[in-house]
């Protein structure tokens, strides 16, 4: 499992790196051929995104504050039941965490559509 991470990774670097690399090396083709209008095609389309984020300190702070929260409580649970955290094979406490992430996400979307109306 690890040496197919490995070379995902790899792999995924690689595409990256090339596409990068003849990105550039286009654009400067197109750019020495006074074909300005042109390098505008090259770029990534912005994801249409009609509703803006008017609160991102709030969504991020919510997010901290939840995973903090999931944190604390996976170390006292840890600590009422250490069988509970058994190396690399609890899948318990990501479980904790991941619900409580989602949590602040939550709340974080109930108030901003809280605000809207």
């Amino acid at each position: 499992m690890e040496e197919l991470l490995v070379t995902a990774v790899i792999f995924f670097a690689a595409f990256h790196i090339i596409k990068l690399i003849s990105t550039h090396l286009l654009k400067r083709k197109l750019i020495k051929a006074e074909q300005f209008e042109r390098v505008g095609i090259l770029e990534e389309p912005a994801p249409v995104n009609d509703e803006k984020n008017k609160y991102p300190s709030l969504k991020w702070g919510l997010v901290a504050l939840t995973t903090g929260i999931g944190f604390i409580v996976i170390e006292v649970l840890g600590l009422l039941n250490v069988s509970m955290i058994h190396g690399r094979d609890a899948v318990m406490p990501f479980g904790i965490l991941l619900v409580s992430i989602s949590s602040g996400f939550l709340a974080y979307f109930f108030i901003v559509n809280g605000k809207k109306k």
